[in-house]
This record gives C-alpha cells, sequence and structure tokens, in this order.
C-alpha cells in the first residue's frame, strides 16, 4: 500500500476497534515504528505541555487502553495529558459520538493547548511462505554406497518438514496534534504495527515509539 505521510482530514470512528480489540494473531513478535512524519511550517518551535488524548474508537476497553498507555508515556516527558475517556464519558456520548463544540468548549475552558488524536486508518494482510527444515542422522560411512538396501538406508534418516504458508497482519495507525487556540493542525505521525500479540503490548509499543518521535520533532519536551 501507500504510505500516507501527509495526513487525511477525516473522522475515524468506524475503522479503528479493529486493531484495538484484535488478540493472538499468529506470526512474529510485535513490532511497531513510526513510517511517516510530519510537522506544520506554522507550528514554529512551540512545544504542547498540556493535551487532552482522544483516542477515536467506540469501543470502551481499547479507548481506556490507549490513552492509558499515552498519557503515561506523555507524563514520562513532563507533559500534562488528559484522557477523553474522563473528560466525556461513554455515556455522555450520542450516536455519532460526543458533540464537536461541547468538546472544544471544555478542552479551552480547562486550560488545555493541545488535543491528540489516534485512529486506524489501513489494515493489511500479507500472506507468506514459511519454508521446511532438513535434519540428518548421519550413520557409519562405510559400507553403505555400493548396495540399494545401504544406500536406501543412509539417505532415508535425512527428513523433510514441509513448509507452509502463514498470514501476517499489519495496521496503520495515525497520531495527529491539533493546537487547541487555532484547532488547526500541527503534527501527524503514521505507524505500522505488525502482527500484533494483543491489545495490551500492542498499545504500549505504539504509545512508547510515538511519544519518541513527538519529543524529536520538537512538539513535546524531551527528558
Amino acid at each position: 500500500m501507500k504510505l500516507l505521510i501527509h495526513p487525511p482530514y477525516r473522522t475515524l470512528f468506524a475503522i479503528a476497534a479493529a486493531l484495538l480489540v484484535s488478540i493472538a494473531f499468529q506470526g512474529c513478535a510485535p513490532s511497531t515504528q513510526i513510517t511517516g512524519a510530519w510537522k506544520s511550517p506554522e507550528a514554529a518551535s512551540k512545544q504542547y505541555n498540556n493535551l487532552v488524548i482522544v483516542a477515536m474508537t467506540n469501543n470502551v476497553v481499547a479507548r481506556q487502553q490507549v490513552e492509558n498507555d499515552l498519557q503515561a508515556q506523555l507524563q514520562k516527558q513532563g507533559v500534562t495529558a488528559a484522557k477523553s475517556i474522563e473528560l466525556f464519558p461513554p455515556t455522555s456520548s450520542g450516536e455519532n459520538g460526543p458533540d464537536v463544540n461541547a468538546i472544544m468548549e471544555k478542552v479551552r475552558s480547562n486550560g488545555y493547548d493541545g488535543i491528540m488524536t489516534v485512529a486506524l486508518v489501513d489494515q493489511e494482510k500479507e500472506t507468506r511462505y514459511v519454508p521446511g527444515n532438513y535434519t540428518y542422522a548421519p550413520i557409519t560411512r562405510f559400507g553403505w554406497y555400493g548396495r540399494f538396501s545401504g544406500y536406501y538406508t543412509y539417505w532415508s534418516p535425512m527428513m523433510y518438514d514441509p513448509g507452509y504458508y502463514t498470514e501476517d497482519k499489519i495496521y496503520f495507525l495515525e497520531a495527529n496534534l491539533y493546537d487547541v487556540e487555532t484547532e488547526n493542525l500541527v503534527w501527524s505521525a503514521q505507524s505500522s504495527t505488525y502482527n500484533p500479540s494483543d491489545l495490551q503490548n500492542a498499545s504500549q509499543e505504539f504509545a512508547q515509539v510515538t511519544v519518541e518521535r513527538m519529543g524529536q520533532d520538537n512538539v513535546v519536551s524531551r527528558q
């Protein structure tokens, strides 16, 4: 797929839950990395120190996990971070989620300077072939080659473990940072998560690499 570097400007509630509630995938250990990042030229060197974190999914467990992990990572950097699930609990939302005007009114009245959103933007499946293994159990090197029975007996311990096909799953998450005063997008990054084993590990990895990149791009402080 063609990865997005510049962020899309659309709401992504509907597709976010797929990654955040997935567990027990086949394949190798979880691996999350930033695949692209963008910073607004207008952002200059401003750092954001008082954020609201918004995981854009209607799955309560996933929303809680992602917001908890991002809050923990941001606090390690000395950034004050509030979770949207506490500011705007599910019981206060309508069928289409919280009212955006109510969100902005509460965010501004509480003195936050930035809003950080997280959403799933794409997911892929890849089929790959896992080759089999050869194992060898040697016997004496004398007297085996000249007769069929000896030759066959010699080579029969060469056992072939047939290969197989497996399906890998890759998820692409996008994190955006908006300025509260202007509501403009000031920073965005996309990450890929390869075969996540469970929600907790995937969320913790995502939070770590994302906040590290925010520090590198100087949108939050670095400890």
